[in-house]
Parts: C-alpha cells; sequence; structure tokens
C-alpha cells in the first residue's frame, strides 16, 4: 500500500511516498470478557484471545471468558495499596536466606571473640 503526503516547504512542493505493509494486524476481534476472579472485577471488551471457557454477561447474552491474575481492581498502582503476592514463595526463600546470613555472620563474630579472647589469655600467661 503507498501512502502520498504532499506538503509544501517555502516554494517548493515536495510529495513523499510511503509504503506500508497490510494485513499486519488481526482482523478477528470479537466481544470478550476478562474477568480478575481475585478482586470480583470483570469487564466486556474487544480482543483477540483465544479461550474455550464462556460466561453470561449483564446484558444476558453469553461472551467468551478470560481470566486474569490481576486487573486495575487488584494491582497496588491502580489501588493504591501494597500487597505482596507471592505465589511462589520467593519472599519466605529471601527471608530465611537474610536470617541464615545474620546467624552465619553472628556466628563467626562470636568465634573471633572467642579467639581474641584465648590469644589474650595466651599472651598475659
Amino acid at each position: 500500500m503507498y501512502i502520498l503526503q504532499p506538503f509544501t516547504i517555502g516554494v517548493l512542493s515536495v510529495t513523499i511516498v510511503q509504503i506500508m505493509k497490510t494485513n499486519l494486524h488481526p482482523t478477528d476481534y470479537r466481544p470478550v470478557v476478562f474477568s480478575d476472579d481475585v478482586a470480583g472485577f470483570a469487564f466486556l471488551t474487544q480482543s483477540t484471545a483465544q479461550t474455550t471457557e464462556t460466561v453470561k454477561w449483564e446484558d444476558g447474552n453469553e461472551y467468551p471468558l478470560v481470566k486474569v491474575h490481576i486487573s486495575s481492581a487488584s494491582h497496588p498502582f491502580f489501588t493504591g495499596e501494597e500487597k505482596i503476592i507471592d505465589t511462589e514463595g520467593r519472599v519466605d526463600r529471601f527471608k530465611n536466606r537474610a536470617a541464615a546470613a545474620d546467624a552465619r555472620k553472628e556466628e563467626l563474630a562470636n568465634k573471633a571473640k572467642k579467639l581474641a579472647a584465648n590469644k589474650a589469655r595466651k599472651s598475659d600467661s
């Protein structure tokens, strides 16, 4: 597809030709319901998302259903609330590693104190 864009610069008239790709965007848009079950929020919009589930919407029609984990009703940016959604235990594993590192650091500090005390005792004797 060619698009001609004529424009004028002072007394000079110029035409730019742009070559654009055709059939780039999908054409199979249809009404789809997106549902955030955690927040109890759903909305109807046009989409190409594929799904096998359906739901009866407020207008009485049945539409394809796409379930989402986070939407504007549950995302902290939109709600103003800070939540930690930890689906894989990452936060707990991080806290455990930090606690283990602190314990190891304390053990090494105690060991160094004992060695220093033993060395001081030997030098006094």
